[in-house]
């Protein structure tokens, strides 16, 4: 079986996408979430990339994630900056806390990960019995540009201590039908020229429409549902290759 968001691809995005990195997100959830005066939750919080500055905002940041590895890294990037944020292990679609919050916020297009269209109406379904009275739900998604199976691209990492991470990818399956992608990762972790660490990723990813996703926010209990494009608020978006924010109200 293959593995999912294991030990290499973990220490890969937090090689990639590390603390203090933004895309025009961080600055944006910063903004947007600014008069949260309650408990925030995030899940697929992933190694801290956002969680962290949020924290370092004031605001009351916890996250979840189903990777073990994952958060594993992000306790020790919180503890690195005197961060002692409550962390869960669970999955988007099932997690149940004994709590409501104010915000749920899912960024970096990690809502897209869960390609079984059941997953994802149970996601937003859980999402909303977690909120609060008119909470709000803030979710990231992009689309996908370029559908070729069979090419492998690769890049590479320097770690600290000097190993090198490779990635080797292909998109081994596209399904029209049910509008998700497959893709096949092979990480590789190099010592003095010699390899010393192998893991295969499986990686599905999700698409919808931008009003198909928007109805699906009204029908599972959602209102108020506006649409930004590039972390420019309200701005509709305009183009295939922008990263398309939702952002609703619990009704």
């Amino acid at each position: 079986m293959l593995a999912y968001y294991s030990k290499l691809s973990s220490e890969v995005y937090d090689l990639d996408k590390f603390i203090g990195r933004s895309f025009g997100d961080v600055e944006f959830y910063q903004e947007r979430l600014s008069s949260c005066t309650g408990s925030i939750l995030e899940p697929g919080t992933g190694t801290g990339r956002m969680l962290i500055p949020l924290l370092e905002k004031g605001l009351k940041v916890e996250g979840i994630d189903a990777s073990t590895e994952m958060l594993t890294i992000c306790r020790r990037n919180c503890e690195k900056r005197g961060l002692l944020p409550i962390l869960f292990e669970g999955k988007m679609e099932s997690f149940v806390l004994d709590k409501e919050y104010e915000a749920i916020i899912i960024p970096a297009g990690s809502f897209l990960m869960l390609h079984r269209r059941e997953d994802s109406i149970r996601a937003l379904k859980n999402f909303h019995k977690h909120l609060g009275k008119r909470g709000k739900l803030i979710i990231d998604t992009f689309l996908p540009t370029d559908f070729t199976t069979g090419i492998v691209s690769t890049r590479s990492w320097e770690c600290e201590n000097g190993d090198t991470i490779t990635l080797e990818n292909k998109t081994v399956k596209v399904d029209y039908i049910n509008q998700y992608t497959l893709s096949h990762g092979r990480y590789e972790k190099w010592r003095n020229g010699q390899l010393i660490q192998t893991e295969l990723e499986e990686f599905p990813l999700r698409w919808y429409g931008v009003e198909e996703l928007k109805m699906l926010l009204e029908q599972t209990g959602y209102s108020d549902v506006l649409i930004s494009a590039d972390y420019k608020y309200g701005k509709y978006p305009t183009g295939s290759n922008q990263v398309i924010t939702f952002e609703a109200n619990r009704r």
